[in-house]
């Protein structure tokens, strides 16, 4: 399914639901992608990474943590979340994470995975945002979660946050979403490729610092 500008301004409505940022252009807009690509029979806008700062983009980078190899780390201020591997290194993905009032910090594991997930916008949005739909479809050119999704559960219970794409590539390197870690759409594939069910994250308000704080997933009702 190939985003059209029709796409675009109806998906509005779900993508204003899901945090998202004022949108550019549709010109602009447009520029953040580059060609189509096919993924379990759905074909989707592939970013355009000669638009996206290097910085923010997919990279193996050196990284010291005493978390065991495999386990995902998302550093919320800078906006990374990192995949340790061996030998004191990382792939390192720029994501957007949740804007002021949103933002939730603790340990979870990834507990259930999802190839073109369904979006249900939980009963909280839809109060604020009545005119959203009750459930937009997986692989739905207007689906906020793009390709693919990783839920994260705490102690069995799931938290009502995930991993996921996004339609808004230029909002990566953002505080924009709901609560939820938004990733480029190859970054959520490349990701969901990579973690078994049973992966430990934990997200920090940033790795540095205050990381003893971060023991507990936030109780804030998430909604994206």
């Amino acid at each position: 399914m190939v985003l059209t500008r029709r796409d675009v301004v109806v998906g509005g409505l779900a993508l204003f639901g899901a945090g998202a940022l004022h949108k550019p252009a549709f010109a602009q807009a447009a520029s953040y992608f580059a060609g189509t690509a096919v993924d379990n029979n759905v074909t989707y806008r592939k970013t355009n990474f000669a638009k996206i700062d290097k910085k923010w983009q997919r990279q193996v980078v050196k990284y010291f943590s005493s978390e065991p190899v495999g386990t995902v780390v998302v550093d919320t201020r800078h906006h990374f979340l990192y995949l340790i591997l061996e030998n004191k290194t990382a792939i390192r993905y720029g994501v957007g994470v949740g804007r002021e009032g949103f933002q939730w910090f603790g340990r979870a594991t990834v507990d259930r995975k999802s190839l073109w997930p369904r979006w249900t916008p939980p009963p909280e949005m839809r109060k604020r945002h009545p005119e959203l739909p009750e459930f937009v479809a997986g692989g739905s050119p207007k689906n906020p979660l793009g390709p693919r999704a990783m839920y994260l559960h705490r102690d069995g219970v799931d938290t009502g946050y995930r991993f996921h794409g996004t339609l808004e590539p230029w909002s990566i390197g953002k505080d924009v979403s709901s609560g939820c870690i938004r990733m480029f759409n190859e970054d959520a594939i490349d990701l969901y490729q990579r973690c078994p069910i049973g992966t430990a994250v934990q997200v920090l308000p940033h790795i540095a610092d205050r990381a003893q704080q971060a023991t507990q997933v936030s109780e804030t009702v998430p909604v994206e």
